[in-house]
């Protein structure tokens, strides 16, 4: 039998369930990002936004929000960075892999349980660093 949505608890799901989430939920803020900010083609919008979601670029991420995460965000952060993964990303250092696990695995929880303004509030934050990058 199925859940229907509002039986799913995020805080039950494995941290790579929610990566998996988190993943999907990252990308599309920031290809909406993208595509509101930049007026630039599509193969161009594509090369800048896996600036954004490489694992490096993640890590780095996480570390720019990690003063301000609560203590229930950095357990879910931990529960991610610490799963034990079959796949390494092909051109990712496995420090950089493990912590962009955890940052998605964060992005998922707050989607799933339903922390809209908390995610913009991290990810502007995020915005914020990568700017200063540039």
């Amino acid at each position: 039998m199925e859940k229907n949505k509002s039986e799913l608890n995020p805080s039950l799901l494995s941290p790579l369930q929610l990566a998996y989430v988190g993943d999907a939920v990252y990308e599309l803020m920031v290809r909406s990002y993208l595509i509101k900010k930049h007026d630039m083609n599509v193969n161009d919008l594509h090369r800048r936004a896996i600036d954004f979601v490489k694992a490096e670029a993640q890590a780095r991420s996480y570390r720019w929000i990690e003063p301000d995460l609560t203590k229930e965000e950095m357990r879910i952060f931990k529960r991610g960075r610490n799963a034990k993964s079959l796949t390494v990303a092909k051109n990712a250092k496995l420090i950089d892999y493990k912590y962009a696990t955890g940052f998605e695995a964060l992005f998922g929880y707050l989607h799933l349980s339903g922390q809209t303004d908390r995610m913009t509030e991290l990810f502007e934050k995020i915005l914020e660093s990568e700017l200063r990058q540039i």
